[in-house]
């Protein structure tokens, strides 16, 4: 896939940052508002096809490494587990980093103690899953084509000449 048009880079170019914003607010205020770590990482996740779609895959592979998303789920399933298993002294999962309510101060975010974490942790094991499905399928759709990554196809003006012979 061509990049896009200069108009559409630059609206990646200015939103795409907030979509990556949006999705760590919706992770870490999953457990007070609707969300969490499996939909903060998929918004956060979008933003690799995004990059896809506005810039190229030619770009965006050589720029982007896989080595990182491996690393964000390695290290979001190593939390998760270390933080099940830390409560084992009284059962599988259990919250032992919670405050009892009377203990919370009015005005304050309730003492949900393991929950957020997990819910973090879930965040980025969500984000590097998602965006290595997304670089592997765009891999795979090169691959199926059998065409060097220098004649992409996608751009409409491209199509638009093949169809109807002038750029319009």
């Amino acid at each position: 896939m061509n990049p896009l048009s200069v108009v559409v880079r630059t609206v990646c170019d200015l939103f795409a940052w907030f979509m990556i914003v949006f999705g760590v607010n919706v992770l870490l205020h999953g457990y007070v508002t609707p969300g969490g770590g499996f939909q903060g990482g998929a918004i956060i996740a979008t933003f690799t096809a995004f990059l896809l779609v506005a810039y190229g895959g030619g770009r965006v592979a050589a720029r982007v490494n896989d080595k990182l998303f491996d690393l964000f789920e390695e290290v979001g399933l190593i939390v998760f587990f270390i933080l099940a298993f830390l409560g084992f002294p009284m059962t599988f999962f259990f919250n032992f980093m919670a405050r009892p309510l009377a203990e919370s101060a009015s005005g304050f975010f309730p003492g949900v103690g393991t929950v957020a974490l997990m819910s973090v942790a879930v965040g980025l094991e969500v984000t590097g899953a998602l965006s290595l499905i997304i670089l592997t399928m765009h891999r795979g759709i090169r691959m199926f084509k059998a065409e060097p990554l220098e004649h992409e196809t996608g751009h409409e003006r491209t199509v638009l000449k093949e169809v109807h012979g002038h750029d319009s």
